[in-house]
This record gives structure tokens, sequence and C-alpha cells, in this order.
């Protein structure tokens, strides 16, 4: 009796479109049945094309795409000649946690499977190149110093690709390292010969499945199939929970007057007793994350918490991790949580929000509101994975205690505010679209060094049409390019040269550039200092750090001594002490979506109640409702203060930056903070008379404007840019200056 006849509750489905060693693989693992998104997905995988697949966290999104694909690789009976899934995912850790969830079902379709990182051992890699074949996972960074070290051997490796599969898509999307996974797949398509590679995308957190569709494929989003899953879960059950500062607002850089003692000093940086006291009570005993935000405040947070464990004489169950943390000392926290039954929590930044297994846990809290609600969605899939069990979140919410007279921001509560916009829009099933395509010449400049370097030399036609006509970077013209190529052939710059037959070479700057392996990542990182103890490398701390021996540091959730500087070497040696100074880290907040504002102010002119806040979270909201009358909001987003005046647009971050460089350029003096802009020592009168003027289209100088901006050289290679490349870039992908009048009106009319 065939595995196919014995699963009754498969037939007639999706399954039995699977070759029979997967169908034998499946009723190993004692599959009922097939989940939604993979009924959906599978048909659409074997047809061929491109496939968006999205669906909540652990609802099978991997095998959706992976089991068709191993059936295809068997209908083809290749056995080498190139490997035939490419799958990429954004962080090595995950890579390591799919190949060790592929292995068996690869093994039982007798498929080879082969991971591709930085941490894989050479052997490993040259054994997969001699006799490339199966399925390989990689980052985005190793594909690209593949294709750069080894361009020769591309369409060898690659010319019998079947597809490619990029895991959590949103986290490419409009982004640096998206635009040169795109450009990579484009240029591997073309060496081959391939109009074409079928691309699938995996994500829990899309927003807008169109834009994620032309992510996936530029250009050709429209033919991209889109599968979206209806796996209801188990569930949810969550709670904002409120809690008051004291009189000072808490100071989020780090200063000379931090006490050492954080089990005292918590509040210093949004970290209350109280929310100290119930963040140890609702997670101690069990399997938890907790999302703490900041690098520094992860430290805070896991010593604040060590410490509590050691009052009570209990084993320490807090651990942190982020990326400034070792691999070792992450991959501690990951493996407890995945095999230990200890409880566990790990106090996190984002590096636990994507797929990495970490096994089931319990709960997930988060302090402060976040960023998006894409990143909330994610957060909450962590948790209730096991049958019968709902996904619990809790949101911990620090407000400074404010009465009339303290600062109007302070009074209207907008972190208690943005976490209660941020759970309506989770509820309504709502998260951000994709951010639209920018120029990211920063990338193009890259890209362009790394083709030179694949294909040894190329023409500037030749390159254009790689990278901009048929590749991502299809917004940049070929004067704005002939104008990037000038920049990096410039004698300042000496990136690129031509040679005399008109072929693009690598100039001496770009080989010193190329030459190091931290060429293959687009992004900047920072320079640091490893943290060593007793040989061990707990991690790395930023190089403009204000440290010096003898000093103590919390770290890695522990508290140390530094014991010597190396500058030469860049090296702290340190050994365990009884107190630490909380860690500097620089960083800065992520974007924040209009409708996300837009709700806030909703919620402020409403009496709706919400069920899933607690006592001091509604004496809070209600007293932000009065104080959004009392400054009378509700007339007027206008408002006069002190020797200046208010602006309340209720926007989101780019359109509210936008305007406070408005402001800037007409010689206002400008604050910006918290959804508000402060104008200072100005009338009411002079300011209603700007937004008039801009309503009417009277805009200040978008030059003036872009030249205002604060830190403008973002990306890696910015600096490269002319003045005038570096405005385009400014304009296109940090301002939006097509809404300030409509922005203008609806201030002046309100």
């Amino acid at each position: 009796m065939t595995a196919k006849i014995r699963m009754t509750s498969l037939q007639r489905s999706a399954f039995d479109l699977l070759a029979p060693p997967v169908q034998r693989w499946i009723w190993q693992q004692k599959w009922q049945s097939l989940r939604d998104v993979q009924e959906k997905a599978i048909p659409a995988v074997l047809a061929g094309g491109d496939v968006v697949i999205s669906a909540k966290t652990a609802a099978g999104k991997t095998e959706a795409a992976i089991l068709p694909l191993l059936t295809r690789v068997i209908a083809s009976n290749r056995e080498s000649g190139g490997f035939a899934v490419l799958y990429v995912s954004p962080l090595k850790a995950l890579i390591n946690d799919q190949h060790r969830r592929l292995e068996a079902v690869c093994e039982a379709c007798d498929i080879l499977v082969h991971k591709w990182h930085g941490d894989v051992a050479a052997e490993a890699k040259a054994r997969a190149r001699r006799r490339p074949s199966g399925v390989i996972l990689v980052t985005p960074e190793s594909l690209e110093a593949m294709l750069v070290r080894r361009g020769s051997e591309t369409a060898y490796l690659f010319s019998a690709l079947q597809a490619v599969v990029v895991d959590e898509l949103h986290a490419f999307i409009g982004t640096e390292r998206g635009m040169q996974l795109q450009s990579i797949l484009n240029r591997i398509e073309v060496e081959c010969g391939r109009e074409r590679i079928d691309r699938i995308g995996l994500s829990a957190t899309l927003g807008d499945m169109h834009l994620a569709a032309e992510a996936l494929r530029p250009g050709g989003g429209e033919k991209v199939r889109l599968i979206d899953g209806n796996d209801q879960g188990n569930g949810i059950r969550l709670q904002i929970r409120g809690y008051s500062l004291g009189a000072q607002r808490p100071d989020d850089t780090q200063t000379e007057a931090v006490r050492d003692d954080v089990n005292r000093g918590g509040e210093d940086f949004g970290i209350p007793s109280p929310m100290a006291d119930d963040l140890f009570r609702f997670l101690r005993g069990s399997r938890n994350l907790l999302f703490a935000g900041s690098r520094q405040r992860v430290e805070v947070c896991s010593d604040l918490l060590r410490g509590m464990c050691e009052e009570q004489r209990l084993s320490n169950e807090f651990y942190p991790h982020h990326g400034s943390l070792s691999k070792s000392e992450r991959e501690e926290v990951e493996v407890r949580l995945r095999d230990d039954p200890r409880p566990t929590t790990a106090v996190a930044t984002t590096t636990l929000e994507l797929g990495i297994d970490i096994g089931s846990v319990e709960s997930v809290a988060q302090i402060g509101p976040g960023f998006s609600v894409a990143s909330l969605r994610q957060r909450l899939g962590r948790s209730g994975r096991r049958e019968g069990n709902p996904a619990i979140l809790r949101v911990f919410v620090a407000e400074l205690a404010a009465d009339r007279g303290t600062h109007p921001v302070d009074r209207l509560k907008l972190d208690l505010v943005q976490a209660i916009a941020m759970v309506e829009c989770l509820r309504m099933g709502w998260c951000e679209p994709p951010i639209p395509r920018g120029l990211h010449l920063s990338t193009l400049i890259h890209q362009i060094l790394a083709l030179i370097m694949q294909t040894g030399g190329i023409r500037p036609a030749a390159a254009y049409k790689v990278l901009c006509e048929r590749g991502p970077f299809r917004l940049v013209d070929r004067g704005m390019f002939a104008e990037v190529l000038r920049c990096m052939a410039s004698a300042e710059t000496t990136l690129i040269e031509q040679a005399p037959d008109g072929l693009l070479l690598i100039g001496k700057t770009g080989e010193f550039l190329t030459e190091s392996h931290e060429f293959y990542p687009v992004f900047a990182t920072e320079r640091e200092y490893r943290i060593i103890h007793e040989s061990r490398v707990l991690g790395t701390y930023p190089l403009d750090s204000l440290l010096a021996k003898g000093e103590t540091l919390i770290f890695a959730g522990r508290r140390w001594k530094i014991l010597e500087i190396d500058d030469v070497a860049r090296v702290i040696t340190v050994r365990p002490a009884t107190y630490g100074k909380p860690p500097y880290f620089p960083g800065s907040g992520g974007l924040i979506h209009d409708r996300i504002i837009s709700m806030m102010r909703d919620i402020l002119t409403t009496s709706d109640e919400y069920a899933y806040i607690d006592r001091a979270a509604t004496a809070m909201l209600q007293s932000a409702r009065e104080a959004y009358h009392a400054l009378g909001l509700d007339r007027s987003s206008v408002v006069r203060f002190g020797s200046g005046v208010m602006l309340f647009p209720w926007v989101g971050t780019r359109k509210l930056g936008t305007l406070a460089l408005a402001c800037q350029a007409r010689e206002f003096e400008t604050a910006q903070y918290s959804h508000v802009i402060e104008l200072q020592d100005c009338d009411l009168s002079s300011v209603e008379s700007f937004l008039d003027g801009i309503a009417n289209g009277d805009v200040p100088d978008e030059r003036v404007m872009a030249a205002r901006l604060a830190q403008p050289n973002l990306a890696r290679f910015d600096h490269f840019l002319t003045p005038e490349l570096m405005w385009s870039v400014t304009l296109r992908e940090r301002l939006d200056l097509d809404a300030l009048p409509e922005l203008a009106k609806s201030l002046v009319s309100s």
C-alpha cells in the first residue's frame, strides 16, 4: 500500500502533484494534511513562473516552496551540471536553520543541500563548486563574492538553475541589500544566457502584495503569481501596560552622569521599577522573547533582570541577543531557547524578528511601541505555534509623569497612543506597504565595481543594459549613469578607469576596495573594538566610544572591568566586575507610516475604549485625550506655545521631516520630535502666512532644503557622489516635496 493511498486526508489535493519521494517524506512526518498556503502554492510553483508566497509565521511557507521545487528537480533527472535551486536568506543564522530543516527531506529525495556563507569551511565550498547540484543556501553577500571571485564559473554553477527562493522577502524590499540582490539575480540570468529564472519570494509581512511582486521581479511585477495563505493560527492574546517615569525626561544618549547601579537606574532608560517588576513577574519561569529596542536598552534590561534573579537567589533566565554580540554568544541563547528545557527569555533588538529557529516561545514582550506594524506582526508570530496555544503579546510603555505645566508633547502620551494605534492596525490586518524604489546610487556604484570584477572589464553601454535597462536601477537614465561613471573615474576618486578600447576597468581606489572581504556588503559597517575575556570574544564595541582603562561596562548581559584597551589591535580586555556602566551604541529610529499617525489622532479624538490596555494605560489615555482638547488640537493643528508655535501635522516620519526642512529653509528655528514640529521665537500669524504660501505653491527651493538635511551621506558609497547626484538621491529617497502643499493646506484649514 503506497503512502498516497494511505493518506486519505491528502487525496485530491496538492499532495497528489508531488513526487513520490516527497510524498513519502510527508507521510513519515505524520502530517494530517497540507497547510492552506501549501495547497495554494504547490500547483503555482510546479507550473513555473515567479511567485510571491505570503502567510503567517510558522504557516509552512518554506515547505510550500521547497516541496514542489524538489519535485521539479526530481522530474528533471539532473544529477549535476549546476545548482538546481538557489535559496537566498538575509542572515547566516537563518541559513543554518534552514539547512538543518531541509537536510532530511533533501536526503529522502537523494538531492544534495549546501550552505554557503562566511562561516562555512572552505573545503565544503570547494566540494560544492567541483560538482554543483541540488539546493544551495546563501546570503546576498556570499553570492556576490561568488560572482566577483569566480565570475568565469557563473554559467557552470547556475546554468541548470530552476528557481531562486528569496526568504524573508520583506527584509530586502526598498533596501540597499534588496537592490544588490535584484542586481545579482539579474547578472546570473545574463551570464547564463537566460531570459528569466523563476523567482519565489517568501514573507509573513507584506503590506502590499503587488508592490512586493514588483520588488521580486522589477519591471515584471504584473506577471508574478500571488499566493496569500489563510492560516488562522491559534488566536491572539495581547495587552498594553502603562507606567509613569519620574519628573525628568530620560536621556537616550550615554552621559557621564549615568549611575553605575543600573538596578536603581533603569528609569534613565525607560524602564521604571514597576515595569521591571512586571517584566520579571510575567516572564520568569517560561520561554519568551523580550524586544527591548536599542542595543543599549537590551544590555541594561538584561542586566536589570539578571540582578533580580540574583536578588531572589534564582538561576539567571535572561540573556541579551543583538548584532554586536559575537556569534557564539548569540548562538548560545538560540540553542538554549530551542533545545534546553530550562526557562529562558532572550532580550533582543530586531535580531530575533526573522525566522531563526528558536522553537516555541510562550510569549512575546516589547518595551515601547516600536516603529512598524509589520515588525509587530513578525514578532507576534514567534509565539503561539503549538496547537491550542494562542500567541501572546505584551507591550510595556513608559510615559513621563505630566501635568498642565509640562510640555504638550509629554501631556499627549504619544508613545502609548502609538502603541494602541499599531495594535489597532494589526487587528485590522494592515501593515506597511513596501518602500517605493529609490535611485540607490551608492549601491549602483557597488554593482558597477562588482560587474567589472565579475567580467574582467565591460563597456559602459553593456553595463548600463545589465544594471539599469534590464536590472533594478531602472530610475537611472543614461545621462545619470554617465555622470555616475564620471564620478567613479575622476582624479579624486579613481574607482574605475577606461582602457583605450573603451572597456571599464578597476582603478587604483577601486582595487583597494574590491580586494577587501569587506567589499561584498553594500551597507556601511561600524569600525569597532573586539571585547575579549580570557580568549573568548564577547562581541564588538564602537570605535568612537568613550572608554578608559579601569572603567566598568555592561556587555553580553554581564558586568565587566576594563583591563586594557589596545587601539592598534582594536581589542578591549575585560574581567568580571560587580558594577557596570551601561554601554553606548549609535543608532537611529525607524520610519513611521502616515496611517499609524492618522490612527493616533483618531484615538485621541474619540472616546473609544480598548479592552487590552490595563488600568494605568487607560488612565494615561484619558489624560492624553483631555490634554488634546485642552491644547485646542481638536480645533487647530497649529498652536501657540511659549514664545513660539507648535505644528501637529499628524503625518509619518518622511513627510514630517520634509515639512521641518521647509520651515528651516524659511529661517524658522525648528525642532522636530515625537511627531511634532516646534518653531521657536515666532508668532502665529507669520507661521500661518508661511503655511498659506506653501498651500498655494510657494514651496521653498528644493536644493536649499536638501542642503539643510543632516547626514546627507547615509549609504556606504554616497561620499563618492557629486553634490548634484547626492541632491537627486536626497529628493527621491528622503523627502516628499509633492506632499507639502496638501500638508500645509490641512494645517491651515484644521
